[in-house]
């Protein structure tokens, strides 16, 4: 019997062993969550622009195969990758990360300049897309944003990483397969209650009750403009977390005037513009990363635009 209760009081203590892991795993991947949260906005910016101009009822299944190519990417790629490297390679992660930080500086870069050249397809174009092929569009669709989300759930998963490196590999494994599967579902949610808010508008505008049905209205009013709005800022957060990915990655591989001025004038205005000093701070920080992150993607493009015009010329002659 006593063979018994001393068993009991083993698995008790390893019980209670399980249960303080899980509540250390769980404070670290919240701790990690938070200092991603930055990328996390901007992952729920730039994903509804990817469904504007689809069937309403198609949205949510697109939302879902993007949601699922965004966990794969962070399961199957991004975590088991980030893990080895931070264990075997760490000097890897940051020109890795870089690479990552100079697509999405090209990727915003070049919706500015399809804007401003008029380079991008007309709205019949993408119509007849769609009405040609719509299995062909969606897929394509898909594709380009979890290209995308691939670069931010890169940094996501690197800074959550960096918050937990003194860990064990394990422990850094499941705080990272936390945040992975957390922040998916956060961002996805969110994107999906965005885009469908005017459907909820338009039942809400049929009900009996005038001041339901008068936000009804104006949710179907007011979704065309924070649909255009959140595509606007889209392009902007990628110009912003490129630029800043490559701001502190410049930092780190050794190189620091450039990361200690933008942090001077930062701390600057921080200093003088007292309890507004931590939003403006970050605010120029923001500005600055957008800043570089705009000429790095502007030279990006340039160089991809006129290369193969010069070697059309120099086939031609």
């Amino acid at each position: 019997m006593s063979g018994l209760f001393a068993l009991l009081d083993d698995v008790a203590a390893l019980v209670r062993l399980t249960a303080a892991s899980l509540d250390d795993i769980a404070g670290a991947a919240g701790r990690a969550g938070v200092k991603a949260a930055g990328v996390v906005v901007d992952d729920a910016a730039v994903t509804p622009r990817y469904v504007q101009g689809l069937e309403p009822k198609r949205e949510l299944s697109i939302i879902g195969r993007i949601a699922k190519g965004s966990l794969r990417n962070k399961l199957l790629f991004i975590l088991p990758a980030a893990l080895l490297l931070s264990q075997f390679a760490p000097w890897l992660l940051t020109p890795i990360l870089m690479l990552g930080g100079a697509y999405l500086c090209y990727e915003g870069a070049e919706k500015i300049w399809e804007l401003l050249s008029g380079h991008h397809p007309s709205p019949e174009e993408t119509q007849e897309s769609k009405e040609t092929d719509p299995a062909a569009h969606e897929k394509t669709v898909v594709s380009g944003a979890v290209r995308t989300d691939f670069i931010l759930s890169a940094e996501i998963m690197v800074i959550a990483l960096n918050e937990v490196a003194s860990e064990g590999i394990w422990s850094r494994a499941a705080i990272l397969l936390v945040v992975a599967v957390a922040i998916t579902i956060l961002v996805y949610g969110v994107v999906a209650l965005i885009v469908k808010m005017d459907d909820v508008g338009l039942v809400l505008a049929k009900r009996d009750s005038a001041p339901v049905a008068g936000l009804g209205r104006g949710l179907v009013r007011a979704m065309p403009i924070v649909l255009s709005v959140l595509s606007t800022v889209g392009i902007a957060a990628m110009l912003w977390v490129g630029g800043h990915i490559l701001l502190v990655g410049i930092d780190e591989l050794g190189f620091h005037p450039l990361y200690d001025a933008v942090h001077h004038v930062e701390v600057l205005v921080h200093d003088a513009t007292g309890a507004l000093g931590g939003f403006l701070g970050w605010l120029t920080n923001t500005v600055f990363s957008a800043i570089l992150g705009a000429v790095v993607g502007a030279v990006i493009v340039a160089v991809l635009h006129l290369l193969p015009k010069r070697t059309a010329g120099a086939a031609h002659a």
